[in-house]
């Protein structure tokens, strides 16, 4: 076999010695890296865990495939400076995008500005980290053509690089509920005080569990970060819009329950205003105005009668 080779395809005695021996390695290193993980990393329960213990022996066996190669293959070469340095060359002009994704992969898992569950939006592109690999991380795409933050569907892939030249925003990183606001229209004609009074018993009723353990989350946040709330009860806002009085409602929910709060709290707001004679809904309409018959009695136009 040994001439065989070396008289056809022309490879040394040495160099086939040097083939032979980094198959085996290889293969021996992949079956351990099997067994470990279908007796070990199989028999953990939370999914998180086990998935993280995958990702480290799969990363640990490249680690040690990598490693043993250099030491066969580097005694090919004159000396382990020439090596390095036709390496280098080779790898700044041909392998530069892969660098940096590599680079970007290495700063992912010692800064954590996301991890595998999170809940994050980086530049265009929103949804949950279900996957981080070596040269990209996979998202399980949230909005889009989709209202209220659910899911598409679709898995996107991002180059992990993309955190050195892209703002990154996490929903659930340190503080995990974000802030809601339900904006809700009444003509000048309702009883808008009346209205704000049951849209705060609507709100409280469906966020004030929340504040409680929101506080907890605040103070666990502010040892990381600098982050001042002062009020973390929800509060509903009065303003004064062209068609009519705004009441906008703000609370705290889970990032991944907007839509279910919002459709609650909602509900809820339809049932009462049915109730009530004297608060209407706003909707763009058109109306004529006469200041002469519908003007409060001081602020009426005033007619100068001829003499």
């Amino acid at each position: 076999m040994e001439e065989f080779f070396t008289k056809v395809l022309g490879i040394p005695a040495d160099t086939q010695y040097k083939l032979l021996e980094s198959v085996i390695y290889i293969v021996l290193i992949v079956i351990i890296q099997r067994i470990v993980k279908r007796i070990l990393v199989s028999k953990v329960e939370d999914l998180k865990v086990r998935y993280q213990w995958q990702k480290i022996s799969l990363y640990l066996s490249v680690f040690l495939i990598l490693l043993i190669l250099s030491n066969v293959w580097l005694q090919a070469f004159g000396s382990v400076g020439t090596f390095l340095g036709l390496v280098s060359a080779g790898i700044a002009i041909a392998l530069k995008d892969p660098l940096v994704n590599m680079v970007g992969w290495i700063f992912i898992l010692i800064r954590q500005p996301f991890k595998v569950g999170d809940r994050i939006q980086i530049g265009k592109f929103a949804g949950d980290v279900i996957d981080i690999r070596l040269f990209q991380f996979s998202l399980n795409e949230i909005g889009n053509w989709v209202n209220a933050d659910q899911s598409t569907g679709r898995i996107i892939h991002v180059p992990n690089g993309t955190i050195f030249i892209e703002p990154q925003a996490n929903y659930t990183a340190g503080f995990k509920y974000i802030w809601n606001e339900i904006p809700v229209l009444v003509t000048f004609e309702s009883n808008w005080k009346k209205a704000k009074q049951i849209l705060t018993e609507v709100v409280n009723k469906h966020a004030v569990l929340l504040s409680g353990e929101a506080e907890k989350q605040i103070k666990e946040a502010a040892k990381k970060f600098l982050i001042f709330y002062t009020k973390l009860t929800p509060i509903v806002y009065t303003s004064v819009e062209d068609s009519g009085v705004l009441l906008t409602l703000r609370y705290m929910c889970d990032p991944r329950e907007r839509r279910l709060t919002t459709e609650k709290i909602w509900e809820d707001i339809l049932d009462r205003f049915a109730q009530c004679d004297d608060i209407d809904f706003a909707y763009p309409t058109q109306r004529f105005y006469n200041n002469i018959t519908e003007g409060k009695p001081e602020a009426k136009a005033k007619i100068e009668k001829p003499s």
